[in-house]
């Protein structure tokens, strides 16, 4: 494989909300690329990177699929690796550690539907990873198009700063072309060869004014990043170059100041090439990232690592997929050195070496195998065993942990048990490994029940999961109602004294706890315990003490109302007593869970549900009925905003216990018109009728059908 170069390689991802155009403008790339002869088309269930048979009959993504294709650009070959993301919330962790490992990211938008919900939600996990972005305004051809008003959303809804570096030629169906704003050219496209040729024109004379303004708005915004540019801005704007205009667009959006704005309709085949143009003009190399940062696991002292083949390797592993062919398939991004098929790499979290038998770049779920995974590249690994989501992977001498990922926990369980008892070996495994790859999906067992509950981040999640069961394990299952994942958490402060004593004949136990337990201080951040030590004078020795900060630790797995788990807790340790001889590290431990049920139950506990965020976009006249079946499902409206094209955005916060089989009830109300998105929020307090109905169902629960 001919060594490329860095400059030349751009890592990126598509990302964007549902059915904004994600995966067709992925395929329209490879396409472009020379990557496919054959453009594949989502609703027809040919698209080359929706290739999971439930992807291609639901016409949604559900798995990120990563690709390498070239585009020629400026007389250099750049070498794009392409991961297409999912825009479902179910799907949210997908995104998640994708934009973790990318360099840029093309914003995909709906010209008609603009900034929606989950556009929010993606713009938010690139904002926390520092990846720069560029905007792409998708179906222009479709009627209600307005490239402009997307623009203006974006500045008001996400706080961007976006730049349109081009404008459309016409809108709705009589969408052309675009106005090169850098280069003052028209691109028109000619439907009859899909696209792939196109004529640059002069600019349309009823154009030419509104593309000098918006030209004169593009210069402005990014004068200040380039002093020579701006110089010439105040002087003669007419002397500034194209290089000028793309070396400080590129400077302004790889500090994450603007995002430079285009437009187009990839169904039609029209600006996917501007697009890639601009990929490789704005979008930041391997190289423009100076170093990694990551820990040393022995000194926890910060190193860096350049993204150079000559620096000691580091490499993060960010999806686990299996594979019928060749097993488990570990998705890298090598930060720094190289990685070389039959080579031993070091996994920091477990500590063990472990041995790349073979190397892969990925097209989709095609493999291609290759024998080194260079830095600032993105492949595929076969061999690894004991390896997790967010693993570091390194050399021996020089170990680096890396900055993982965070997944937000699952919200909604179900019950499942295999039709026939034979099957019970096959779904244990089945669930394992589809666990391994997803880490917003847990299987546990009910203590009480001894059933097997699985939990995702939605309804869709888990019919995936069962779906795939089905298909790629062979297991038939029954499955229960769904169940919400609460939480419990406590109001008030309890000052109390356990006692844990046991003789038994010979050396006893014995441990003495004075203990404030409440809810965490505000300014605490995240979740989990705080614990305080407040003991005066050795009267629990130091070895005692992490012994009860454990035994609090282990307890909030499970509350005292419904042995749901509590999310944050504050407990000060204040004074105790030990005994010489009886006082062991494990008789705190017990003292602790004791003192953790005793107290909770006097703490005032209350269960805690998941509040869901929604938006349904509904047509006025359906209004009445929305808002009036969202008052009856304990929902919360927060506001109604206008829509284009006479229809409402209702946004309300609701529980999500009552909003199963939403989706069907909301088709049934607006007669098929009205379309709803909904994410998780928050936990809040459960109301105490409500509370009891939920605890007596726990306590007889007879979740299966």
């Amino acid at each position: 494989m001919a060594k490329q170069d860095l400059h030349l390689t751009r890592n990126f991802g598509i990302m964007a909300h549902i059915d904004a155009g994600k995966t067709t403008t992925s395929e329209r790339i490879l396409f472009y690329t020379g990557k496919t002869h054959k453009i594949g088309e989502v609703h027809d269930g040919g698209a080359t990177m929706d290739w999971m048979a439930q992807e291609q009959e639901r016409g949604i993504t559900i798995t990120s699929a990563a690709t390498t294709a070239y585009w020629n650009w400026n007389g250099n070959k750049y070498k794009f690796n392409l991961i297409d993301t999912p825009g479902h919330v179910d799907f949210t962790a997908e995104v998640e550690r994708s934009l973790r490992v990318l360099d840029g990211a093309v914003a995909t938008y709906c010209a008609v539907g603009g900034v929606e919900p989950q556009s929010e939600t993606v713009w938010r996990q690139a904002d926390k990873y520092n990846v720069p972005r560029i905007g792409y305004v998708n179906k222009m051809d479709r009627s209600g198009a307005d490239f402009f008003e997307v623009v203006r959303q974006m500045k008001e809804v996400l706080g961007a700063n976006p730049v349109p570096v081009v404008i459309p030629i016409g809108a709705e169906e009589n969408f052309k072309g675009v106005v090169d704003l850098i280069k003052m050219k028209g691109i028109v496209w000619h439907d009859e060869t899909q696209g792939a040729e196109f004529d640059v024109i002069e600019i349309p004379d009823n154009l030419r004014a509104e593309a000098e303004e918006w030209r004169g708005k593009m210069l402005e915004s990014v004068a200040e990043f380039d002093d020579a540019l701006m110089e010439k801005f105040f002087d003669d704007p007419s002397t500034i170059t194209e290089d000028e205009i793309i070396s400080a667009i590129r400077k302004a959006t790889c500090q994450l100041a603007c995002t430079p704005m285009l437009c187009g309709s990839s169904f039609k085949n029209k600006g996917v090439q501007t697009l890639l143009d601009y990929i490789c003009a704005f979008l930041p190399s391997p190289l423009d990232t100076e170093a990694v940062v990551g820990t040393n696991p022995d000194t926890k002292a910060e190193e860096d690592r350049k993204p150079s083949e000559d620096e000691k390797t580091s490499a993060l592993a960010f999806k686990i997929a299996t594979d019928p062919y060749v097993g488990r398939l570990t998705f890298i991004r090598v930060y720094s050195g190289k990685v070389e098929a039959g080579s031993y790499i070091y996994n920091t979290r477990s500590g063990k070496k472990e041995r790349v038998s073979r190397l892969f770049q990925m097209h989709s779920n095609h493999q291609n195998p290759v024998d080194v995974i260079s830095a600032g590249d993105i492949g595929a690994v076969v061999g690894l065993k004991d390896i997790h989501t967010g693993d570091t992977l390194c050399d021996e001498d020089a170990p680096i942990v890396l900055e993982s990922m965070d997944f937000p926990d699952p919200v909604i369980g179900i019950a499942v048990e295999p039709k026939t008892q034979k099957d019970l070996d096959k779904l244990s495994v089945g669930l394992a490994k589809l666990a391994e790859e997803d880490p917003t999906f847990t299987v546990k067992t009910d203590e009480q029940s001894g059933q097997t509950v699985i939990s995702g981040m939605g309804e869709l999640h888990l019919d995936i999961i069962i779906d795939r069961l089905k298909r790629e394990f062979k297991v038939e299952c029954n499955q229960g109602r769904p169940q919400v994942n609460y939480k419990e958490a406590i109001t008030k402060t309890v000052n109390l004294r356990e006692v844990y004593k046991k003789q038994s004949g010979g050396r006893g136990k014995f441990a003495d706890i004075i203990v404030n337990v409440g809810p965490v201080d505000e300014d605490f951040e995240g979740t989990g315990l705080q614990f305080v030590d407040e003991v005066k004078g050795g009267n629990i020795p130091k070895e005692f003490i992490p012994s009860v900060q454990k035994g609090f630790q282990e307890a909030m797995k499970n509350g005292v109302l419904g042995g749901f788990p509590m999310d944050s807790l504050k407990v000060t340790l204040v004074d105790g007593s030990f005994h010489p001889v009886d006082s062991d590290q494990l008789s705190f431990e017990i003292a602790a869970r004791q003192a953790y049920k005793n107290a909770c139950a006097q703490a005032k506990p209350v269960l805690m549900e998941p509040i869901m965020k929604l938006e349904v976009v509904t047509p006025e006249e359906n209004m009445g009925d929305v808002i009036g079946d969202l008052n009856k499902r304990r929902g919360q409206v927060e506001g109604m905003d206008n829509a284009r094209s006479g229809a409402r955005i209702v946004k309300a916060m609701v529980p999500l216990g009552e909003m199963f089989g939403y989706v069907t009830a909301l088709r049934t109300i607006t007669s098929g018109r009205a379309t709803s998105s909904m994410q998780y929020d928050h936990h809040a307090p459960v109301s105490s009728t409500i509370a009891k109905e939920v605890l007596a169902e726990c306590n007889g629960r007879t979740d299966l059908v």
